[in-house]
């Protein structure tokens, strides 16, 4: 039989085009690589999120990424976060067991475990922004990454407020300032949280939290939070970046007072040290918007940086004196050093 050469078989991925005028004769057209050919003689879009089967027959749903806990990223950060919880238990367990020592006391016990609840929150919200992104993981998220972050700096900036009005009064009088006391200073701090608190739930009635289907483009389907995607993230970070800045200008202005009359110095170290590292993670959390584990792993090693300065700059020079030199903490020495 002669081969025909006006309706010649098309291959898989091609239409066919008729010739004008002919019912029998027609060309081969290729679809492209996101279409399907449901009818002989047209070619049809995937939706975002499928692509056509090797016969382009039908459109198959595109494997959804997102952060897997069996990940090498998700390994790494948890392993750095259990292992700051640990260390946090620690402090929390010798500050307790020393509490009625002078060194505990003078660093203001109640907030001290209000600041060592704070580090906790932050080395723990790794668990959950590793998980697969819903609904209400995705609200438990965004409520939590402000909170931990403002319950740690709330305590700080009550710590350097007490520290800059008790030097500015000793310096005019001898009378004691006013709202110095454990009692006040909780009601101090807890009023700086309530704020965070109240706008988060602002934030989250204006914006309700969801998980949603994302594409860089059209082979990629990633499940993420809503938030991660428009950087809205950063929302829950401006009130903490505020408290931030403040207690660093108390840093300054409190960075003359003698060393031996508080931990001044300390808080010092640290609100400059995060300043720097925040410095840092905002530039490459909008760069990794579109890779889920790197901006995950950004955000979490970020969070736990800044919960392991603060830890160690705060209560590392108390442990040293509480477990290493017991001799020094007594209330004479204190004393002596004011």
């Amino acid at each position: 039989m002669p081969e025909s050469v006006c309706s010649p078989p098309c291959l898989t991925g091609q239409a066919k085009k008729y010739v004008e005028g002919s019912k029998c004769c027609w060309h081969c057209f290729n679809c492209t690589k996101y279409q399907i050919i449901q009818h002989e003689t047209t070619c049809y879009d995937c939706p975002l999120g499928y692509l056509p089967n090797t016969e382009h027959t039908i459109c198959e749903m595109i494997p959804l990424q997102y952060m897997r806990l069996d990940s090498y990223w998700a390994i790494g950060i948890m392993a750095f976060s259990t292992l700051g919880i640990i260390i946090t238990l620690f402090v929390i367990a010798v500050f307790f067991k020393y509490r009625e020592t002078p060194v505990v006391k003078a660093s203001g016990r109640e907030l001290s475990y209000v600041l060592l609840a704070g580090i906790f929150l932050c080395y723990a919200i790794t668990f959950l922004l590793v998980q697969k992104p819903s609904d209400i993981k995705c609200g438990a998220q965004k409520m939590g990454i402000g909170l931990c972050f403002t319950i740690v700096y709330s305590a700080v900036l009550t710590k350097t407020n007490r520290i800059d009005r008790i030097f500015r009064s000793g310096a005019r009088s001898t009378k004691k300032p006013s709202f110095i006391s454990p009692k006040s200073q909780l009601l101090i701090c807890g009023g700086i949280i309530s704020i965070q608190v109240l706008f988060s739930a602002m934030w989250m009635g204006f914006r309700p939290p969801r998980a949603m289907h994302y594409h860089p483009n059209p082979d990629e389907s990633h499940l993420v939070c809503a938030a991660s995607i428009d950087a809205t993230y950063m929302v829950a970070f401006a009130y903490p970046m505020i408290l931030i800045l403040i207690c660093t200008v108390y840093a300054i202005l409190t960075r003359k007072i003698p060393e031996a009359f508080n931990e001044s110095k300390f808080i010092g170290f640290t609100m400059y040290t995060t300043c720097i590292v925040w410095l840092a993670f905002i530039p490459l959390y909008f760069t990794t918007t579109d890779h889920d584990e790197i901006n995950v792993f950004t955000m979490s090693v970020t969070v736990s940086i800044s919960a392991t300065v603060t830890l160690f700059c705060m209560f590392t020079p108390k442990l040293y004196i509480i477990l290493l030199h017991p001799e020094k903490n007594v209330r004479t020495t204190i004393d002596e050093s004011k």
